[in-house]
C-alpha cells in the first residue's frame, strides 16, 4: 500500500475510535449494550396469521360464501391481467368488480333443449354480481346474474360451465337471456379460486 494512502486510512481510523469514544462518554446507557439473544426465526408453517388459511370446504353452503367474498379481487386481477395491453392502445379501463353475493342452490331442471344436459353430480348455484364501467368519462354500474355448475370430484369442487346476463336493462327493452361465459373474467376467477381453495390457500371467514 502507497505510504500516503496508509497514513491516510490510519488517520480515519483514529479520528472513527475518537468518535466512539466521545459518544460512548456522553451517553453511558450507550456503553453498556444489554446481552442480546439472538432472533429466532421461525417458519411459515408456525407464523400467526390475522385470519389463517382452511382446509376447501367440502359443503357447497359453505364453500360458496368463501368463494363470493373473494370473487371480486380475483375477478379484478383477471380483468387486470387481460386488458392491460388493450388499455396501452385504446386507453380504455377495464370494469371493475365491486361486489359479489346473493347466492341461491335451489336447481333448474334442465328439460330444454337449449340448455347442456348435466350428470346427478352437477350443482347450481346462482349469484349475482355488480360491476362499475367507465364509459366515456361516465361511471356506469352494471348488475349482472350468474348461473353456475359445478361438479364434485375426488380433487374436490370443480368449474363446469357459467352463464351470464347483465340485469340492469332499459324498461322499454327485454332481458338479455343468459349467455355462455365459461371463458369470460369471472369464469377464469372461479377456477382461479377453486385451485388455491384445494391448495389450502383460502383465509378463514
Amino acid at each position: 500500500m502507497n505510504k500516503s494512502v496508509e497514513g491516510q486510512v490510519r488517520r480515519w481510523g483514529r479520528a472513527i475510535g475518537l468518535g466512539l469514544v466521545m459518544v460512548l462518554r456522553c451517553s453511558p446507557t450507550l456503553a453498556v449494550l444489554p446481552n442480546l439473544e439472538p432472533m429466532a426465526w421461525r417458519s411459515a408453517e408456525d407464523a400467526e396469521f390475522i385470519r389463517p388459511p382452511i382446509a376447501c370446504p367440502e359443503q357447497l353452503d359453505t364453500l360458496i360464501p368463501l368463494l363470493l367474498r373473494d370473487l371480486p379481487s380475483y375477478a379484478n386481477r383477471v380483468s387486470q391481467r387481460a386488458y392491460s395491453r388493450e388499455f396501452r392502445i385504446t386507453r380504455n379501463l377495464p370494469g371493475t368488480i365491486i361486489v359479489a353475493g346473493q347466492p341461491e342452490y335451489e336447481a333448474i331442471e334442465l328439460t330444454a333443449r337449449q340448455w347442456p344436459q348435466q350428470d346427478n353430480t352437477t350443482q347450481q348455484i346462482f349469484f349475482t354480481t355488480l360491476e362499475r364501467q367507465y364509459v366515456s368519462n361516465a361511471i356506469v354500474n352494471l348488475q349482472q346474474y350468474h348461473w353456475l355448475f359445478l361438479t364434485r370430484t375426488a380433487a374436490g369442487w370443480q368449474f363446469v360451465l357459467l352463464f351470464s346476463a347483465i340485469g340492469d336493462v332499459p324498461a322499454n327493452e327485454p332481458p338479455t337471456p343468459p349467455q355462455d361465459a365459461s371463458q369470460g373474467v369471472i369464469a377464469q376467477a372461479i377456477r382461479l379460486w377453486l385451485r388455491d381453495c384445494q391448495a389450502g390457500r383460502i383465509t378463514a371467514p
